[in-house]
């Protein structure tokens, strides 16, 4: 039998989830999370071979307890909406299983596990298109600004953490824009996290 863990912070895809995989005749749903914090202690105390989780959840993220399950014997499936390159990225170094997308038929759930139990890695095929298609499109050093940018920091600060002349912030501050094809900073930042870039 092979025992599984859900975390998932909207309930009724929690419920539908834990029913959908309970009628599989070689699983069961030992426990069901609606936060990070929660999966944790779940994992510990049923030790599932399997823990499915969302990345978007309150007090922990999918990604940040993935990476806290990195070591355990339970194999990490990220179920998410969200097709983006970061995510995914941080999730191949955290060494999920797998990595799914919600919008998959369910039947291919119940295999994916079946194949993943067997040993064998699982990622959407557009994560994997886009993982190797686009990264972005910014320098190390843009990357630095925006960073600083989305920290609250104002042109003088980023050049005096930069060591650079607030000239010189202006300038990369404007290719950013231009790169990103936004009007203003808060755009910017938006764009790029919608991307999943923010390491």
């Amino acid at each position: 039998m092979i025992r599984i863990v859900i975390a998932e912070d909207q309930r009724m895809l929690l419920g539908a989830l834990g029913s959908l995989l309970d009628l599989e005749e070689d699983m069961e749903v030992v426990g069901k999370a609606s936060n990070g914090e929660e999966v944790l202690a779940l994992v510990k105390q049923h030790q599932p071979d399997i823990c499915m989780m969302d990345i978007e959840m309150p007090l922990k993220s999918g990604l940040d307890a993935a990476e806290e399950l990195k070591n355990d014997p339970c194999k990490v499936i990220v179920l998410t909406t969200f097709a983006r390159t970061g995510y995914f990225e941080r999730a191949r170094k955290a060494e999920v299983s797998g990595y799914l997308l919600k919008d998959g038929p369910s039947e291919d759930l119940a295999n994916s596990i079946r194949i993943i139990m067997d040993g064998r890695k699982i990622y959407a095929p557009e994560l994997v298109d886009m993982a190797y298609s686009t990264g972005s499109p910014l320098t190390e050093r843009e990357e630095q600004v925006i960073n600083l940018i989305a920290n609250g920091k104002n042109t003088k600060e980023i050049a005096s953490q930069l060591f650079i002349t607030t000239g010189t912030v202006r300038n990369y501050v404007s290719v950013i824009l231009d790169k990103l094809d936004v009007t203003n900073r808060i755009e910017a930042i938006s764009r790029f996290k919608e991307k999943g870039w923010f390491k």
